[in-house]
């Protein structure tokens, strides 16, 4: 099953559809904003990104900054910063996306070829 959390207006988003698309895979598209990874799928994403709980969040987003996390997110415990990650997809990397074997966030092509090959 692969699932890919998205915001429709995200160009990088688009891109990434476009690519699953193109491959005519089956693939669940969640609202990102509207319905934001639980706090399983997080955590799970943070392992497989090596617990680098930075890569988890959208820091060039406007939510990013206007909470301030460049200099919040240094002082927070991973459950906090998960618990706040799972109520607000907007602070959230994208796009994200989960497969039964793996994950990652954010679009790099070879990554996904490699992930879902």
């Amino acid at each position: 099953m692969i699932r890919i959390f998205a915001y429709a207006k995200c160009g990088t988003c688009q891109k990434a559809l476009k690519f699953l698309a193109a491959r005519k895979l089956d693939v669940t598209v969640i609202p990102i904003r509207e319905q934001p990874p639980t706090k399983a799928e997080l955590k799970r994403m943070l392992w497989l990104v090596d617990g680098n709980l930075r890569r988890l969040f959208n820091t060039s987003g406007q939510d990013y900054k206007a909470l301030n996390m460049k200099t919040r997110l240094p002082k927070m415990t991973e459950p906090e910063a998960l618990e706040l990650l799972s109520k607000h997809g907007n602070l959230i990397k994208r796009p994200f996306l989960l497969t039964d074997t793996g994950g990652t966030v954010g679009f790099d092509e070879a990554e996904w070829k490699r992930l879902l090959s």
